[in-house]
């Protein structure tokens, strides 16, 4: 008995480690994934830089609870699954948004994944919040885009100082006549 009190306070130090090394965390309800669907899920989750694991709840509560985390604490009632991120915020609710509108139960509308909540940068975000998160284009793509902009706005600096360089030129050469 006491080697499994002691394995399991180990388990809650691994998840303590886990959900304070990640900068999202997300819950949700595994509503009669298939092990297809599932070991699909896991894939796009590695392909992003996630992580998906399936603690018992009592682990995920009392790990959660000591980062302060209660009301994410409560998340843990049924079959919940848990998804890490320790870099990217956005990936996570990114990819899980996209497999809940994906899987389907049998009736085309029920999704068999729900989202309960997260923690993003140690903020607990709600359904919604965790849902306008999912909308937000990729880290890449807005670096891509910043990019973009700043090239744009130099492109035309250049331009403007070539021809204000070009007029002075002209007006040199006139005077010089």
């Amino acid at each position: 008995m006491k080697e499994s009190l002691e394995q399991k306070k180990q388990e809650v130090v691994a998840a303590t480690e886990k959900f304070k090394n990640s900068a999202a965390i997300v819950a949700f309800k595994n509503n009669g994934l298939t092990v297809a669907e599932f070991q699909s899920i896991r894939r796009q989750m590695r392909e992003a830089g996630c992580e998906v694991e399936v603690l018992r709840n009592n682990i995920s509560r009392r790990a959660a609870k000591e980062l302060g985390y209660n009301e994410f604490a409560d998340a843990y009632k049924g079959t919940v699954v848990t998804i890490t991120s320790k870099e990217d915020v956005v990936a996570p609710a990114k990819v899980i948004f996209k497999a809940a509108k994906d899987i389907v139960l049998e009736d085309g509308k029920t999704s068999k994944i729900e989202i309960v909540c997260g923690v993003v940068d140690g903020e607990l975000y709600s359904f919604d919040q965790l849902k306008t998160l999912s909308q937000l284009p990729s880290r890449e793509t807005l670096l891509t885009q910043l990019a973009a902009g700043m090239i744009g706005t130099l492109s035309q600096l250049a331009i403007g100082l070539n021809m204000i360089a070009e007029k002075n030129e002209g007006a040199a050469e006139a005077a010089q006549a």
